[in-house]
């Protein structure tokens, strides 16, 4: 949802749209900096969750942020930015911040990710004692990105001295555009367990539910509207009914305009519900 006017009209929004759970920026999401939060904001954004009944409020981290970065003054100042953000989920009782682990930008792929694993831990020193986690998100997989596979996510764990601190976000149309067929149900399934073996079934928070543009591998984060991209239907009534994952937190980044979020909402519902027997 969109916090165009303060942080509580995110809220206002998603209520207005029959949402259980919303996912916010933090601030504008294709700059480094944002204006300072205020505490009667912060007030007001905490009251309008409990009185729009709203279960799950959640941010997405600043797109800039290149955490596996190899030029120190990046990952330096992409630190500092995260830093900031996770102080502005801590003062609104976020759970996680989602954030895409980054670029190794020719590095290699190993020094990509004791990058994130360092600034992980780096920020976790730096929030100590606080509530809020770090949710990884797996990406598309183009370029230099790291994080689209499992093993990925389960190596920076791995390397982290801090790893209670992370958590796990999903991204069908990433898992569909790194490689994953999940399109029927037994291709979802193996790819959950995939990633349970490599990070934990309880350490996998939430999922944005997208539906892809482009086809199976292509590397390419394009989302699409439920059911009209080229993962189709199955795999999302899989995930709703996965007795383990069917009710963690989830959103949906799919195109905005004409009404597609309460369209995309009913279609999922709909899913989700199971056949009564007659």
């Amino acid at each position: 949802m969109s916090i165009a006017g303060g942080l509580p009209l995110a809220l206002e929004r998603g209520a207005e749209l029959g949402c259980g759970v919303v996912q916010i920026f933090l601030k504008n999401q294709v700059q480094w900096r944002g204006r300072a939060l205020a505490e009667d904001e912060v007030l007001a954004f905490r009251g309008t969750q409990t009185r729009t009944g709203i279960a799950t409020v959640f941010a997405h981290a600043t797109y800039l942020i290149n955490l596996a970065s190899p030029d120190d003054a990046e990952w330096e100042r992409s630190v500092g930015a995260f830093h900031d953000e996770l102080e502005r989920a801590e003062r609104l009782g976020l759970p996680w911040v989602v954030i895409h682990p980054g670029s190794h930008k020719g590095a290699g792929a190993e020094a990509g990710l004791r990058r994130v694993a360092r600034a992980v831990d780096e920020l976790a020193g730096r929030t100590a004692g606080y509530a809020v986690r770090i949710a990884l998100e797996n990406t598309a997989g183009a370029g230099n990105l790291v994080g689209a596979r499992a093993s990925d996510l389960g190596r920076i764990l791995e390397l982290s001295r801090r790893p209670e601190r992370l958590a796990v976000c999903l991204d069908t149309c990433h898992l569909f555009a790194a490689g994953y067929d999940i399109r029927a149900r037994d291709g979802l399934l193996a790819t959950v367990a995939e990633f349970t073996a490599a990070v934990g079934l309880d350490r996998i928070v939430a999922f944005h539910l997208n539906d892809a543009k482009a086809g199976l591998g292509s590397g390419l984060d394009r989302h699409e509207h439920i059911g009209r991209g080229q993962i189709g239907l199955a795999a999302f009534r899989a995930l709703l009914r996965h007795p383990g994952l069917g009710r963690r937190p989830m959103t949906l980044e799919t195109p905005k305009g004409r009404d597609g979020d309460r369209r995309n909402l009913a279609t999922l519902r709909r899913l989700r519900r199971r056949s009564r027997p007659g």
